[in-house]
């Protein structure tokens, strides 16, 4: 896809990629626009976002009082905190020990304060679908392929489920309907099919395309912590640029309350083919083979447990994570 923004009146919209390279009307306010790719031009504004981030923590740092760098050490309090309603996630100095380890090792860090905020429903419909994933995967497979397809009409055959996974299926479409994450649903019982119609909007298409799982992950680290009490600072998001200009995103970034750093990526499906990128990044950060997590939705807790065997990598699925991060701190 390509993107319009008008530079008058900003109007912004999405529209077909025959129209990269032209300057077209604006719908709005006939003010003549040039059309970019999307990708590039999403790129432009992350460096440009980055450039003015690391610029404002200089000046953060050039007017700070000596002493008064923030100790990673301590412990990020989750008693009494509502986990699936709050915003205390998003507020800087939630992740600020984190864009420090960052500074620290001469690292820019950037974190998107909507990514940890758990005020919307992202979180609920991450935990329903990755809690019971062998049985829902069926669905969010198939609406992340209709929707990479373009469009808007999912079919699902559910007539060769058991009693209780049909149950469990057509719950779960109803929440995603009740919470708004698709537009219509609708369930034929005696045929035993279930037809959605989608919601089109980014963040949706984001979520089904994988962003759910790093909702999954956050969610259940920050229920973990609460009652160990054993976190200083979560993240999830986070991008990074090294001093010789290249970025990486990270699914998930935590520091333990002793200041222990630990990366989590999450991935379903064909995962193999990144194996070595994960491999190089873990050294690029100077992290511990325990410390920089492959988590695999899905996967096998013996298949987790032999590639962990082969590669320099932690490998988990949805269901041990927790089990490793015990390992840890």
């Amino acid at each position: 896809m390509a993107i319009f923004r008008c530079n008058k009146c900003k109007h912004i919209r999405e529209v077909a990629s025959s129209y990269i390279g032209k300057s077209i009307k604006c719908p709005k306010c006939d003010n003549k626009t040039r059309i970019y790719d999307t990708t590039a031009y999403i790129n432009a504004l992350i460096v440009k976002h980055n450039k003015m981030a690391q610029e404002l923590r200089i000046l953060h740092r050039e007017h700070e009082p000596e002493g008064a760098a923030q100790d990673t050490s301590n412990s990020l309090s989750l008693e009494g905190i509502d986990i699936h309603n709050t915003n205390i996630f998003s507020q800087p100095n939630s992740y600020k020990p984190i864009i420090q380890w960052f500074d620290n090792k001469n690292i820019q860090a950037t974190i998107d304060p909507n990514s940890v905020d758990t005020t919307g429903f992202f979180d609920e419909i991450a935990m329903a679908l990755g809690n019971n994933y062998n049985v829902l995967c069926i669905v969010s497979n198939q609406i992340k392929y209709v929707q990479n397809k373009g469009y808007d009409n999912v079919k699902i055959d559910i007539s060769k489920k058991k009693k209780e996974e049909i149950q469990q299926i057509t719950t779960f479409c109803k929440m995603l309907y009740d919470y708004s994450f698709v537009a219509k649903y609708f369930y034929q019982k005696k045929d035993k099919i279930i037809r959605l119609t989608l919601q089109m909007a980014p963040t949706i298409k984001a979520f089904f395309n994988g962003i759910w799982m790093e909702w999954f992950t956050l969610i259940t680290l920050l229920n973990h912590f609460r009652d160990n009490n054993a976190l200083s600072s979560c993240a999830r998001n986070v991008c990074i640029s090294f001093s010789g200009g290249d970025s990486k995103e990270l699914d998930i970034f935590f520091l333990t309350n002793k200041g222990t750093p630990v990366c989590i990526e999450c991935k379903s499906g064909e995962f193999r083919h990144d194996i070595h990128k994960y491999l190089s990044l873990r050294k690029r950060l100077d992290l511990e083979k325990q410390q920089f997590i492959i988590c695999i939705f899905g996967l096998s807790s013996k298949q987790t447990q032999g590639m962990t065997s082969m590669y320099d990598l932690a490998f988990t699925n949805e269901k041990n994570l927790v089990d490793h991060i015990n390992t840890i701190i």
